[in-house]
């Protein structure tokens, strides 16, 4: 693993049990992070962000069918760890989440200002009082005034609670933070505002980001790279100029198709079908039957190809 690398992830597989037969989630996922870097993960609802984002920090439902792989931090192998010292020393400790609806994850009946405080007292044994401290200085980073500490999460707008859920994954200074559609409950305004204040953030604490999200237009202030997420597989990574320029995978390229442009009379494209079910994804190329590329090879599972210094998981590039 190159000394410039944060997060690296070899072959992680999470299934889940059903009655139906296990729901390949996450199949086999590789892909890397450096330190002070944004990747974006970009893929239709469905295709297994939100699921990759739980098995890099070992949130595993009852159900679990599969989990197994390789995940490095800064060196680390974290997949040999026992569940309580993952728990104490890397889950929001040196990696933390943002979720997708800060109300779901706020406590109603606790203030606000001491669930922020709450991860520095559990995870680096800090006195409530020092922790409080840290919190009040953490509201004013993310934007929120200090006064609102001793407020409850339903007495905030929209926006003040996702700055809080920041704030609360930033506390204990980790080394990477997963954003899991921070703004998709959010309205355009709020949006802008949010990502503002991810990319000061990113800049000023130099900290490394996973943003999962579907919104092309929103992630590609962020990004730094790219990964394309299609029916639980990457099947593109990419620096993030050259991505949103000249995207490889027939799949990519009818994602950022579909992205309405300011400028030309070009109507916004789509993706005929439906996503392939996760139950029993077909054999070869998943994309294959959406694909206007498709032939025989395309029965055949393709590799991840080099490209570029891009991986593509296409026989088109072979």
């Amino acid at each position: 693993m190159a000394q410039d690398t944060l997060l690296r992830i070899e072959d992680l597989v999470m299934y889940f049990r059903t009655m139906k037969g296990p729901v390949q989630a996450v199949d086999h996922v590789t892909f890397e992070l450096g330190y002070k870097e944004a990747v974006v993960i970009l893929g239709e609802s469905g295709c297994g962000k939100s699921s990759l984002a739980k098995a890099i920090l070992r949130l595993l439902p009852r159900n679990i069918d599969t989990y197994e792989g390789k995940v490095f931090l800064d060196g680390s192998e974290l997949m040999g760890m026992g569940e309580e010292e993952f728990r104490q020393n890397i889950r929001w400790a040196k990696i933390s989440m943002v979720p997708q609806a800060a109300m779901n994850s706020l406590n109603p009946v606790l203030k606000v200002g001491d669930q922020v405080a709450e991860p520095m007292m559990i995870h680096m044994g800090v006195e409530k009082n020092a922790a409080l401290s840290s919190a009040r200085k953490m509201f004013e980073h993310v934007g929120v005034p200090a006064a609102f500490m001793d407020r409850y999460a339903f007495e905030l707008s929209g926006g003040m609670r996702q700055r809080v859920a920041i704030a609360m994954a930033l506390v204990t200074a980790p080394a990477l933070i997963i954003l899991d559609e921070p703004t998709s409950a959010l309205d355009v305004l709020t949006q802008a505002n949010i990502m503002n204040v991810l990319k000061r953030i990113k800049q000023e604490l130099e900290i490394s980001y996973i943003l999962i999200t579907h919104d092309i237009a929103t992630s590609s202030e962020l990004a730094d790279k790219v990964a394309v997420m299609y029916a639980g597989q990457i099947v593109e990574t990419s620096d993030a100029m050259r991505f949103f320029t000249a995207p490889l995978h027939p799949y990519s390229q009818k994602l950022m198709a579909s992205v309405p442009r300011l400028h030309g009379n070009a109507e916004p494209d789509f993706i005929v079908g439906q996503p392939p079910s996760l139950l029993n994804p077909p054999k070869g190329c998943r994309f294959a039957e959406r694909c206007g590329f498709r032939f025989d090879k395309c029965s055949e599972e393709p590799p991840l190809i080099e490209k570029e210094a891009r991986q593509v998981k296409c026989w088109l590039h072979v």
